[in-house]
């Protein structure tokens, strides 16, 4: 039996590989040409039940499983493109990315050692290099790229509890394991910190009552006062506060915390200092906007996430180090991998990942493609936009917002509570969103603030206007009330 028709060659015996990109092509065009809503509204039993019906014991013709995949997976997603999909951190993808992806996935570079993908590596250290100038790190920076804020926001604390150890007791963890006074270990945040670094503070064995949170204003930032309280409070018992996470731009509010000041008293405290700037860290590059990460360039470690407001496809995120000299820790050299004395650059020796992908490509490609002073422009459009939509928000007697947008994220819920209890009106709001959802309407979130729920836009992409706005606000408002006469 032959396998030709299942691989792409070198040379000429393409041409099933060819047909079947054209169909594939053809599928999503259709899709795009013909969707007007961001969600079929299939129902989720009915689209488990018709997911699980297709028998994967049956080998179909390509064209027949392309075919299969639009009709049940592509026209059953939610689409990113809608202009009243905005419930989530998922951006529209910039065309230049999902080219890129073509690239990547064709070219199936393993990027952990040179010999494996060797204009891979280089690009990727090139990528590095510039976000490491970007964010003003300085001469002993680096990085890696990960597969998002979670790798990211792991490496960064991981380092940060390696960093500690071998400077409070020369202990090496990576060697002997977690020391004596590992149950001591704590990591501080806000409270609207991301779940991750309670997911990290786990995996990394302190356990997630490791992390100490703090309190945070109206707007989501932390409370620099009760900052330095319980960083005292922790030392007055004995405890070791080895790092701090500030955060630009937290999933809930778009809140980016006063940089410049928790990384002033993380290093009074003699802590880390690791900023999650998966959400809010692209402002970097707006002329307008970056002074708000005044003092990123301070902190120890940084996440960035592509796949969000660099409009990257999923996944794409970064890891940046002030010290390249932290990686070492992550080090372990394999004979047929990273030999020792091996002068070649090897990716793995500053990764958790042996293989990963080759998403520097899809930056790479984009700088070239879009630049750099073209995204910032994009930021601002965006955050005008943003200061809008709450604008109109806020203007209409049926809604109330809950705070002023520092990014472009919009906190809304119903102004007239009526006589329901706060119970009853949460759970109006919860119906109001689903039934959006599944009929089709719109993808908005929820989000909950001192016990009450709110409706959450996530304002992400550039090319939606304020007119974009008003219907959904209208179906809001509709369903609403055809929910309270139910009632």
């Amino acid at each position: 039996m032959s396998y030709t028709q299942y691989f792409m060659h070198l040379g000429e015996k393409n041409r099933p590989f060819e047909d079947a990109m054209a169909l594939t092509h053809e599928t999503v065009k259709d899709l795009f040409k013909n969707s007007h809503m961001p969600y079929s509204g299939l129902a989720p039993e009915a689209l488990k039940a018709q997911l699980e019906a297709i028998d994967l014991n049956n080998v179909r013709p390509l064209a027949e499983v392309i075919e299969t995949t639009k009709q049940l997976v592509a026209k059953n997603s939610i689409l990113v493109q809608h202009p009243h999909t905005l419930a989530h951190l998922h951006t529209p993808p910039l065309i230049v990315s999902v080219l890129a992806e073509h690239f990547i996935a064709t070219l199936n570079q393993s990027m952990d050692s040179w010999d494996q993908a060797p204009a891979a590596t280089y690009v990727e250290q090139i990528m590095v290099d510039w976000l490491c100038e970007t964010y003003q790190l300085g001469e002993r920076s680096d990085g890696v790229f990960t597969s998002g804020g979670t790798q990211s926001n792991l490496m960064g604390l991981l380092l940060a509890r390696d960093c500690f150890a071998k400077k409070h007791s020369a202990h090496n963890i990576q060697q002997d394991g977690l020391p004596e006074y590992g149950h001591k270990m704590r990591i501080i945040c806000s409270d609207k910190s991301h779940f991750t670094v309670q997911k990290s503070a786990a995996l990394m064995g302190l356990g997630e009552r490791a992390v100490v949170t703090v309190k945070t204003n109206v707007q989501g930032q932390i409370d620099c006062q009760a900052l330095q309280m319980t960083i005292d409070a922790l030392k007055a018992q004995d405890l070791l506060p080895i790092a701090i996470v500030a955060t630009a731009g937290t999933t809930d509010h778009g809140a980016i915390d006063d940089l410049k000041k928790v990384i002033d008293i993380a290093k009074k405290a003699a802590c880390w200092t690791h900023v999650d700037g998966a959400y809010g860290g692209a402002l970097m590059l707006s002329d307008k906007h970056k002074q708000r990460l005044a003092g990123i360039e301070l902190a120890d470690s940084v996440s960035v996430d592509f796949h969000k407001l660099f409009y990257q496809t999923i996944s794409c995120g970064a890891l940046l180090i002030k010290d390249k000299e932290n990686f070492k820790s992550l080090l372990h050299h394999a004979d047929y991998l990273n030999r020792e004395g091996d002068e070649l650059p090897n990716l793995v020796d500053k990764s958790i990942a042996t293989t990963k992908r080759f998403d520097a490509l899809k930056m790479f490609m984009t700088l070239q493609a879009v630049g750099a002073k073209t995204l910032g422009e994009m930021y601002d459009t965006l955050l005008d936009l943003t200061t809008k939509v709450a604008k109109l928000i806020e203007s209409s007697l049926e809604f109330e917002l809950c705070c002023q947008p520092l990014l472009s994220t919009v906190l809304f819920r119903l102004s007239d509570q009526g006589t329901m209890s706060d119970v009853v009106f949460n759970q109006l709001h919860q119906k109001i969103r689903l039934q959006l959802l599944t009929r089709g309407d719109a993808v908005i979130a929820e989000t909950k603030v001192d016990g009450k729920l709110f409706f959450k836009f996530t304002l992400l992409n550039p090319c939606l206007t304020i007119d974009d706005f008003a219907p959904l606000l209208e179906k809001i408002k509709s369903t609403a009330i055809q929910l309270q006469k139910e009632v």
